[in-house]
């Protein structure tokens, strides 16, 4: 058996159907399922086998609610910044107006490429000054609710990508 990859997904006649559909329910599952999977397809046949891909040492957001987030089971009810390999429980903003330059001065030092801040459960942007340090250090900075968030950082540190995610829980 071997993974479905999504160059493999131009194939011939029937199989086709077989890739694209293995290649849709891979990203499907990618963003639903707190942990990913990885779609292995029999060469000789048509069925589906789900294997769960589990890569230990990496930390994974497995939910969010409304006033916690919780990092491989563990529940956290403060604002925290989650990477890969590291979770900071001690980030100090008690709230969005609360936020100060230095807060994101601590995320630049981090040395990731992109920064996913979850606000809390409204969509809310923080004043560019704030966020110098993050555009002086060219780190990205997407900003969005902290489910989105949490969504979105799970998937990028599935792909490998040097991720953090600073979240204010709701």
């Amino acid at each position: 058996m071997r993974p479905v990859f999504a160059t493999q997904y131009r194939a011939i006649s029937t199989r086709r159907a077989v890739f694209s559909c293995a290649y849709l329910l891979r990203n499907l599952l990618a963003v639903c399922a707190p942990i990913p999977f990885a779609i292995y397809v029999k060469p000789t046949g048509t069925r589906l086998k789900l294997h769960s891909e589990t890569r230990s040492g990496i930390n994974f957001i497995t939910a969010c609610g409304g006033a916690f987030v919780q990092v491989n089971e563990t529940r956290h009810a403060t604002p925290l910044i989650v990477l890969a390999q590291q979770l900071i429980t001690t980030w100090q903003p008690v709230s969005f107006d609360a936020l100060a330059a230095e807060h994101f001065t601590a995320l630049a030092e981090l040395g990731v490429e992109i920064v996913l801040f979850g606000t809390g459960a409204k969509q809310r942007f923080p004043h560019p000054r704030l966020t110098r340090a993050l555009m002086e250090n060219r780190i990205g900075l997407e900003v969005m609710d902290t489910g989105a968030a949490c969504r979105t950082y799970n998937i990028l540190v599935s792909e490998g990508r040097s991720v953090a995610a600073a979240l204010l829980p709701a």
